[in-house]
């Protein structure tokens, strides 16, 4: 498996930001031929991961950044989502379908349920006050 590409961007931790970073995800693995299945996973898993730093990361997302890296392989793509706010005390129980930190902003708690159905693997760290890392990645089915 070698590295084909290699992406990195900042951008303002805003709602307006998230489709942006998700079709640039989704564009960035079009040199491997992917199924429409595939972009959509993809598209949908990063949607989720940016969100819940829209959400859940800062109190004033719009003067913070969320970091993308994203590297292009033979046969994956792998994208790692990072934010520099609040962190997650409890990784796994953020991860438990149907948990959401702000329920009074009528969240769904299936973020990260999400990120796991439609990657192939998933790896989460946070650090309370140090910020928030989701590593993901996605086997590229070919048309």
């Amino acid at each position: 498996m070698s590295l084909q590409n290699r992406m990195t961007m900042s951008v303002t931790a805003k709602s307006g930001n998230e489709a942006f970073i998700r079709g640039a995800a989704a564009a960035f693995c079009v040199p491997l031929n992917p199924t429409l299945e595939t972009i959509n996973d993809i598209k949908t898993a990063v949607s989720e991961a940016v969100t819940n730093v829209i959400v859940h990361a800062y109190d004033e997302p719009e003067k913070n950044l969320i970091h993308i890296e994203a590297e292009l392989f033979d046969d994956s793509l792998s994208i790692i989502i990072r934010d520099d706010g609040r962190g997650i005390a409890d990784v796994g129980q953020a991860m438990q379908p149907m948990y959401t930190s702000k329920p009074e902003k009528e969240r769904s708690g299936m973020g990260f349920t999400f990120m796991q159905t439609f990657t192939d693997e998933l790896e989460v760290t946070s650090a309370v006050g140090g910020g928030t890392t989701v590593k993901m990645k996605k086997y590229i089915r070919s048309r």
